[in-house]
């Protein structure tokens, strides 16, 4: 059996596994039912983001749908176990009240920050109670931890399914850029998430070791993503790791500045700044 046809099996598993009929996971994953039925029989392929969508839905990884193991060897660095949450397609029917409190407090973190969201917020956008609330995240703490694990896992599952067929290191430097940039909707909802992590870890050190986790996947992936390149002789980089130290700051200060509204800051700017920055001490060693 071929990868596609393994991809397929494991989705038609997953909808299997899903209350209702395939028409109502095609809608919830916001697709059209025939194209998803083309997609299970191997007429068309799953795109990037119907790949991340079904994965969201269903509480596994990209990862998982096209390797079958959240840990399979891909094209970017896998979450350390800590700062992620294991893919269980076996049962999430019982995972499936969780998966849409967090997808939801996240958005409410996201939208208003952190400390003005209380946990009567979130049950009142859940519709539900707040004891229900508590019964799948103990404390304000944890809903912010588990916060940042959506954010590892949305980066890895979008990474994931867009870059594992780029083979040039060089084209899927840019495309992680690409990738990374704070632009609208969940991208966007990310950064907000990310600034107020770094405001708590800089005020809490208890919640250190989870950020330096989770913050490390991204910077291992852009590590062997410059390795790549080297060993495909694309990249004249004479030190890697200055290089993914020098470019993971740079996009977090850009980042930053984005997000802030600082005057003459914009997306499209900091995609020139970065890809400016890659040509010249990446691409060409300088």
């Amino acid at each position: 059996m071929d990868e596609t046809a393994e991809l397929r099996t494991r989705v038609r598993e997953l909808i299997r596994s899903m209350p209702g009929a395939q028409r109502e996971f095609a809608a919830a994953i916001g697709l059209d039912e025939t194209k998803l039925s083309k997609a299970l029989t191997g007429t068309r392929r799953f795109s990037p983001h119907e790949l991340v969508r079904v994965a969201e839905c269903c509480g596994v990884t990209v990862n998982w749908l096209l390797n079958g193991s959240d840990d399979a060897m891909t094209v970017t660095a896998v979450p350390a176990p800590a700062a992620r949450s294991a893919s269980d397609p076996e049962h999430h029917a019982q995972s499936e009240p969780r998966r849409r409190i967090l997808e939801i407090a996240w958005r409410l973190i996201a939208e208003r920050g952190y400390h003005r969201v209380r946990i009567a917020d979130i049950a009142k956008a859940c519709g539900t109670s707040t004891a229900t609330i508590h019964y799948h995240f103990p404390s304000k703490t944890e809903v912010l931890n588990e916060a940042l694990r959506r954010n590892v896992k949305l980066a890895f599952d979008r990474q994931v399914a867009e870059l594992h067929a780029v083979g040039d290191a060089h084209d899927r430097l840019l495309r992680l850029v690409e990738l990374q940039l704070p632009a609208d909707g969940v991208l966007r909802a990310e950064w907000s998430v990310w600034l107020q992590v770094w405001n708590e870890v800089s005020l809490n050190p208890k919640l250190r070791s989870l950020y330096t986790d989770s913050y490390d996947r991204w910077y291992r992936t852009i590590a062997m993503t410059i390795r790549t390149g080297q060993e495909q002789e694309a990249f004249r980089v004479a030190d890697p790791d200055a290089a993914t130290a020098q470019l993971t700051a740079l996009i977090d200060g850009l980042g930053i500045q984005v997000l802030t509204g600082r005057p003459g800051t914009t997306v499209a700017t900091m995609r020139a700044h970065l890809h400016d920055f890659i040509q010249r001490t990446i691409v060409r060693g300088g």
